[in-house]
Parts: structure tokens; sequence; C-alpha cells
């Protein structure tokens, strides 16, 4: 392959890695997804191929949706198994971020809901509110009408909207909460752990990645109490972390997060949405394949002093 070709997919290499997270809710699938395109402009013959930037979206859109529609996939479902894989803010990944739908989509609230949506229902509604895709764009990506396109996007965007807990949240509010949730939830006050949370507020956790369930919780009491053992610190969960956790506050997916930290491994992340002033939902993640490339950007991040220096 000359260069200019290898330079030309180099160039849209973020785009293509960013749809293609948004599609799977996966770093390593996305990063799997977008090396096999690359495969295939490398074997493509490419003096035929007029608007190369939309080749490469379709060949990306329907690989990630033959990922989706995998037995492995729907397995995951299936089994209750499946979270999004949580990235670091600044995660390039994470863009575009112009506006609020895009910065919305890779919420792990909203990555969630998108696992309910059939594939293409996902596809499109990806390519036309976070890219901007026009119908007869989108129709010839994924080999439907313009009136199919416009059917499944009205779908997802009611299917999101009926979901959607609140807008945007000032980052400095947000991280407040989060760090009175960790305060409360170390000290084992539970009553104030109530208080933070809204009437309505769930849990989800891979049970510290050991669970072969996810983990539910659906009543602010159990979800203070969930929150209360978790963050508890006892010799037996320094030992599975490998040593003594420091404790940050970071935004994960555009939302505030707690991490885990054992030297400069992240060992956990729990992720909060927060809406008017409370938690609403709360995201438990320890599976060490779920937080690799998550510990790739911590590497290269300057963290603000821990709430916690040593749990």
């Amino acid at each position: 392959m000359d260069s200019a070709a290898i330079d030309r997919f180099e160039a849209g290499r973020s785009r293509l890695a960013s749809l293609a997270y948004r599609l799977l809710g996966s770093a390593a699938d996305a990063e799997d997804a977008v090396q096999d395109t690359f495969l295939r402009w490398q074997a493509a013959d490419r003096e035929h191929i007029e608007v190369p930037e939309a080749w490469l979206t379709k060949v990306l859109t329907n690989l990630c949706l033959d990922r989706l529609r995998s037995a492995q996939a729907r397995h995951e479902r299936a089994a209750g198994a499946w979270l999004p894989e949580p990235l670091l803010e600044g995660d390039p990944m994470l863009g575009p971020a112009d506006t609020f739908e895009q910065r919305e989509s890779v919420s792990l609230a909203v990555l969630i809901l998108m696992e309910r949506l059939a594939p293409v229902e996902r596809a499109v509604y990806v390519l036309r509110e976070v890219f901007s895709y026009p119908h007869a764009e989108i129709a010839g990506i994924l080999d439907i009408t313009e009136s199919a396109s416009q059917q499944h996007v009205h779908r997802a965007r009611r299917r999101v909207a009926a979901e959607r807990r609140g807008g945007e949240v000032d980052p400095a509010s947000a991280r407040r909460i989060v760090e009175e949730f960790l305060v409360a939830a170390t000290s084992g006050r539970t009553e104030r752990l109530v208080a933070l949370l809204t009437a309505d507020a769930t849990a989800v956790s891979d049970g510290a990645g050991l669970a072969r369930r996810l983990l539910r919780y659906r009543t602010r009491e159990r979800i203070a109490s969930f929150a209360r053992a978790g963050f508890k610190p006892t010799p037996a969960k320094r030992r599975l972390a490998g040593g003594s956790v420091a404790m940050y506050v970071a935004l994960v997916n555009g939302s505030p997060a707690v991490l885990a930290v054992v030297g400069e491994r992240v060992v956990g992340a729990v992720a909060f949405e927060v809406v008017e002033g409370k938690v609403a939902r709360v995201f438990g993640i320890a599976a060490t394949d779920r937080l690799t490339r998550l510990n790739e950007g911590w590497w290269q991040h300057e963290p603000d002093a821990p709430v916690i220096h040593a749990w």
C-alpha cells in the first residue's frame, strides 16, 4: 500500500474509532473493527473508490453490525453480563463532543440504553444524531431505504428521550456531590447516602469483576447498603486490589466518577449520573478487561490530588 493511501486512512482513524466505540460500547472491539477496516482498505481496488470517507464508514459500520449480531454478543446481552468499557476524559474515542447529543451518546447510561436497540436502529441513531449524516447517505451505508432510516432514528430518539434523566450538569457541582457520596460511603453514613440519591435511583455493578451476572440495585436503601459495603476498607479488599488504594475523582464518559488506584493502576471505577443535584444512576466497573483503555489513559493523565490518599 502506498503512503498516500495509508495517510488517507490515518487521517480518518479517530473518527472511525469514535463511531465504532459508540456502536459497540467497547474500546477493544472498536479498535479491532478499525483494524479490520484498514485491512479491507488495504485489499480494496482504491482507484474505483470515489469517496474514501464514505467507503470506510460503510465498511466499518457493517463490521460493527456483524459484531453486534454475533452469537457471543447476543449471549452476553442475554446473560445480563454486558457493561460499556469506560473511557477517561480526553480520550479521542469520546469525540466528537461539540453538542449535547454528541456528548450524551457516550455516557454510560446511553451506551447501556443503546444495547436495547436493534443493531440497525443503533447504527442509524449514531450516524444521524452524532455524525450528522443525511438519511440518503445512511441508507447507502446500511443498504436500507431513506424512509426506513427515518423510521429507525425516530424510534431510537423516542427510546432515548423516554430514558433520559436530565440535561448537562455543571462539572464542579457534580464533583462536589460525588465527593460527598464517597465520604459518606467510606464513613458508613447510610442515611446521608440515601439523601444523596434520587427517589428512583438505580445502580449496576460487575461485582468487583467477579460476578458472572451484573448486580442490580433498584431502591435507595439497597444502593446505599451496596455503596457502604463496597467502599468500606478491609484487609481482604486491599489484598484483592493488590495494595493500598487511593481514591480519585475524575470524569469518565462525561460523568463524574471515583477511580480506585493502586500505584499507577486503576483497579475500579464507579461512575455517577447526577440529575438536579442528586445521584440518579451508579455504575460500578472493576473487571480488568473493562479497564484496559482507561488505564492507558490514566498513565498519561495528571490527576488532581486524591480525595482519599490511603484506603
